[in-house]
């Protein structure tokens, strides 16, 4: 498998259609672009020209990072393209947030182990609470 990873963002309409295909619903493509654009950093994963992951860091540059969006379409789970796509992101992390800054995620459930290999810990509720979302519907 010859996957070649690179720090452009996708295309919205690639970026809808990952979403969907890893399982995380309907997104609006105008939406899409807004968020895409306003991202921090972007890595891709393509086999030829197709996407088949991607992963963005999103926040206010200086305090709080946020990894959002790490997907791999689901042909190409279990293959290492997840952990190139994170390599990619921890480095660019490593030179972009300076000490007291803090990087969040959220883990799509079972998948928190994947994350613990490169540090982050899930929130037991102690000292810090469980951590929350809101979804708008």
């Amino acid at each position: 498998m010859k996957v070649k990873i690179n720090t452009i963002g996708p295309s919205a309409k690639e970026f809808v259609q990952l979403r969907a295909d890893v399982g995380w619903g309907d997104t609006d493509l105008n939406m899409a672009a807004l968020s895409l654009e306003q991202s921090l950093f972007h890595v891709t994963a393509r086999m030829d020209l197709q996407l088949v992951g991607m992963g963005r860091v999103i926040g206010d540059g200086a305090l709080f990072f946020y990894i959002q969006d790490l997907a791999v379409h689901p042909n190409y789970q279990q293959t290492g393209v997840g952990g190139m796509l994170m390599a990619q992101i921890e480095s660019w992390l490593a030179d972009s947030a300076s000490k007291g800054a803090t990087i969040g995620l959220m883990s799509a459930k079972g998948k928190e182990s994947f994350y613990a290999r490169y540090g982050y810990d899930q929130r037991s509720g102690m000292p810090l609470g469980y951590g929350m979302c809101k979804f708008i519907k």
